[in-house]
Order: structure tokens, then sequence, then C-alpha cells
């Protein structure tokens, strides 16, 4: 397809065939399952009246289509219903009988009190992948306490780590760990539906966010604590921890530089007029470089004003220094780059007239996935989708 092209209402992608129903709010869940709609699966979210609370958020231009939500639920279709009747408990398990993996993240013990947990389901659904994500371990002493991004930002040393970079706790400003877990599930989901695929079994996955967060992590910064948790530097990865890894100000800007061998920092120094400093026993290799990150950096602070962006750019593109200017979002969304890739594609939503959505980033040579249904407003879909259950819609009321 090529970038910026509308695509024509058609499922398509590696998943086509799938059916997931999701039954989860805000941004973890739904995020996931968006993921696994742009890959061509049929998701079939199930919302509560009133809808997903992401429906709520602004900026929107009606009730219950925030631009977030569009977004988060794109590719998917809608069906309302109210989990608490029976009615709406045995349309939820017609659909499940239909579906190949069920993704939520409603807590261990609402489910259960709703008679939706694994073991309530795993006998009459052996082939379901069932897939619950929530804040903590289902198992352990916090399995049903409240958690959402910030939390586990806490809970998992992101906001320590924070505070030892820059002297300040603060959160990362994305929600960082509802958007990895989210990725998690997506992991998840497949690995479990190709064992599935060769053995007829379904199974019951469970997606921690505290787990999950501390294990991302903890891949660079166990560190040396891999070793020896007592001895220094213990946890925490040094160059990554300096108070000086920020970007750098040139003449006329703010840019990202980071010359990584040896090769790329005796460039650097003599460029900028510092040839002896590549000769420095603090510098001249990578573990001293480590070693002595703080310094190193305010080095290359100190160093880069005297160039324009433009010119620092021009350099490090000729003798290969991975760098880039500080963009804003907007810059970032709307650069060349961007736009030829086409990563953010403008649609015509049937009720929200133009907008636009993030599209899929990963490129398929065989089975390119796409941006093929609009969300729609809360059960737009409840008949169509029930019906192909085998469930009368009448039944709901």
């Amino acid at each position: 397809m090529a970038p910026g092209e509308v695509d024509d209402g058609k499922p398509r992608g590696p998943l086509t065939g799938v059916r997931v129903v999701e039954l989860a709010t805000v941004i973890m869940g739904p995020y996931a399952g968006a993921q696994l709609a742009d890959l061509g699966a049929d998701v079939v979210k199930v919302e509560a009246p009133g809808g997903d609370p992401t429906r709520h958020f602004e900026p929107r231009r009606h009730p219950g289509m925030a631009g977030a939500a569009l977004n988060f639920n794109r590719n998917k279709r809608s069906v309302c219903l109210d989990l608490k009747t029976g009615p709406g408990r045995d349309a939820l398990l017609a659909l499940l009988g239909t579906a190949d993996a069920f993704v939520t993240n409603i807590r261990p013990g609402a489910l259960g009190r709703l008679g939706l947990a694994y073991a309530d389901l795993a006998a009459g659904h052996p082939g379901l992948v069932y897939v619950n994500a929530q804040g903590f371990r289902s198992d352990s002493e916090l399995g049903d306490n409240a958690a959402y991004d910030d939390i586990l930002q806490a809970a998992s040393g992101l906001v320590w780590l924070n505070e030892q970079a820059t002297g300040e706790a603060y959160y990362v400003p994305t929600v960082l760990a509802d958007k990895v877990c989210g990725l998690f599930i997506v992991q998840s989901v497949l690995a479990a539906l190709r064992h599935r695929d060769q053995t007829g079994e379904g199974q019951h996955v469970e997606v921690p966010m505290a787990d999950t967060m501390i294990a991302f992590n903890l891949v660079e910064h166990l560190a040396g604590a891999s070793l020896d948790p007592t001895e220094e530097p213990g946890y925490g990865y040094p160059r990554v921890l300096s108070k000086q890894r920020r970007a750098c100000r040139t003449a006329d800007g703010w840019m990202c530089i980071l010359p990584y061998n040896d090769r790329n920092w005796r460039d650097f120094f003599a460029r900028a007029g510092r040839p002896e400093l590549s000769a420095d026993p603090r510098f001249a290799t990578m573990p001293a470089r480590v070693a002595h990150a703080d310094e190193l950096y305010g080095q290359v602070r100190e160093l880069t004003p005297q160039f324009t962006s433009a010119q620092w750019q021009e350099f490090c593109d000729r003798v290969s220094i991975p760098a880039h200017p500080v963009y804003s979002l907007q810059e970032a969304a709307e650069s060349d780059y961007a736009r030829q890739g086409g990563l953010v594609r403008t649609v015509q939503h049937p009720t929200e007239g133009a907008c636009r959505l993030v599209a899929p980033p990963v490129r398929y040579s065989r089975t390119p996935p796409g941006i093929y249904r609009q969300f729609p407003p809360v059960g737009a879909d409840t008949a169509e989708v029930l019906a192909e259950a085998g469930f009368d819609p009448a039944r709901l009321g």
C-alpha cells in the first residue's frame, strides 16, 4: 500500500482468520488488541454500557469518540454487553466459543466474581488462548491491587532510575508500562497460538505488569549486580545513568550526538578542535569511557555549541557517527521521513470526519498489515457479531 493510501475495508495481514475477543479498557489491553487487529485478526471489543473510558477523553468531536480511542481501537468491532446479567454473560460465552484468543486486563478477583476466570472457562473452551494482564501476579499478596502506569513505573525501579540520572524522581512522560506490557500481551498471544496450532491445546497466559517491567528494566540495569549485588557498581548501567547524558546545545538548537567506537570518538574530538582528548586515558577505550561517562558527556556538551545543528549533522553523517536533531512530537510526526513512510495517515471516519491515525510501523513483504476498519460507536456491531456466534441478540433485551 502506498503511503497515505486508505485501506479498502478488507482485513489483511498474517493473522487473517484469527478471532480475538478483547475484554479490556484504557490503554494496555486495547493497545494489544489494536496490534493484533492491525495484523488482520478479527478483534471483537466487548464493552460495558457506556463504553471504554478512553472514549470520553479529550479532545473529541462527539460523545464517546475521543481521538485517543480512535487509535487504540481501530480495526475492531464493538459489542456492548452487561456482564453482570445472565444474558450478557451467556452472550460472551457464545463469543468465546468462536474465538481463538481472549485478552483481558480485568483484575483476577473481578474475573472470578463474573465467573470468567480461566478455571471457569477452560473445560468448555479447551482450545482457547486465555491471556490476562494486571498489575501484579495473581498468586501474590498484591494480586488484586489496583495498578496503573505510574504505579508500575514506581514498582519496577523506573522512577528510581530517573532519580539516579537527574536527581528528580519523575515518571517517564509516556504510558511506558502500559505500552510495553501491551506488546508482551501480543507476544504471548502469538506464542500460545503457535502452541495450539501444533497441539490443539489452549492455555492460560498471565502477563503481570510488575514482573514484565522489572524484567524489562533489568536487561541492562542488572549490570554489576548480576555478579555480586553487594559490590559497586551494583544495580544500574553507569553510562545510561550519567547525569551528563543529555541532549547537546549547538550554535542554533539541540542535537543528540553519540560517538560509539574508538574511531567515532577520534573523529568527533578532531572536528571539535580537541584531538588530544581521544588519547586521554579516561576516553581512549570503551570501558574507560563507561567508567568516566560524566566527564565524557560533559566534554561533549562543552564542545558542541561551536557549530550549527546542520553542520554537525553533515559531519556526523559523513563519518558515520550516530546523530539527530531534537524533534518535537509534531516535528517527528510530520518530518519528511515520517511522511514518506506513511507513519501518520489521514482517513475519513464515517462519524468523525477527517482524523489522523498512527499506521502500523512494521513492514511485511508478503502479508502487510493495514487500517481497514474505523472505530465504531459503542455496541455498533453487537447484533452482527452475536448472530455470527449463534446467539440471538434479542435475548439481551
